[in-house]
């Protein structure tokens, strides 16, 4: 279900009122002439940001596909690369999500795979709830053998403030069903994605 039933009313206008409030708090005269339109600039790209809130990634993996020929190995989808942002501090997130399910008896379009990264992504996060709402949607809705999920990104939260470490990722990941249960399927996994050789 999608988060939206959820989400107070704010109006556009409160919204561009609270971006000029913070411009004020900042120092800045939220009038003058190269400032005028940021509210609305600023309004804009938060919807965009955070668009996950407006739908169930879950919805994407509803239509799924039988006929494979009898295929029965693993699925992998590998840098699918994303932005999201950090609930502490709303600093971005940038990274890639590599993801694999070993199918049961159906499978979906992989551009399904990456729409689910992304509408988790587009929500204030933080990677290790990301890493895991990702594995748990294409568990629980595709009923797959097991998902394996990988994420590595870097935090502006840490490279622009606080401790001002540049060229860090943190690494997450979630396995479930064989890819938890089996090594040597995880292994196979993480072969595919480069991680056991350092490559991101």
């Amino acid at each position: 279900m999608s988060d939206e039933a959820h989400r107070p009313t704010v109006s556009r206008e409160q919204a561009e009122e609270a971006i000029r409030t913070l411009l004020l708090w900042a120092g800045e005269d939220p009038a003058r002439e190269g400032l005028i339109d940021t509210p609305k600039r600023v309004v804009k790209a938060y919807s965009d940001w955070f668009s996950g809130y407006a739908s169930d990634p879950a919805d994407y993996l509803m239509r799924t596909f039988e006929e494979v020929g009898g295929y029965d190995e693993m699925i992998v989808l590998r840098d699918i690369e994303f932005e999201s942002h950090c609930e502490h501090h709303m600093a971005a997130i940038v990274g890639r999500a590599h993801v694999a399910y070993l199918p049961r008896n159906r499978v979906v379009g992989i551009s399904k795979l990456a729409r689910v990264v992304d509408g988790f992504a587009r929500r204030l996060q933080v990677q290790e709830k990301l890493t895991a709402q990702i594995a748990q949607c294409i568990h629980e809705t595709l009923q797959p053998l097991g998902v394996a999920v990988v994420v590595d990104a870097t935090h502006e939260c840490m490279t622009t403030r606080g401790v001002h470490k540049r060229g860090v990722s943190m690494i997450t990941s979630q396995m479930l069903g064989v890819f938890r249960e089996d090594a040597r399927t995880r292994s196979e996994f993480l072969s595919y994605i480069g991680i056991d050789r350092g490559v991101r």
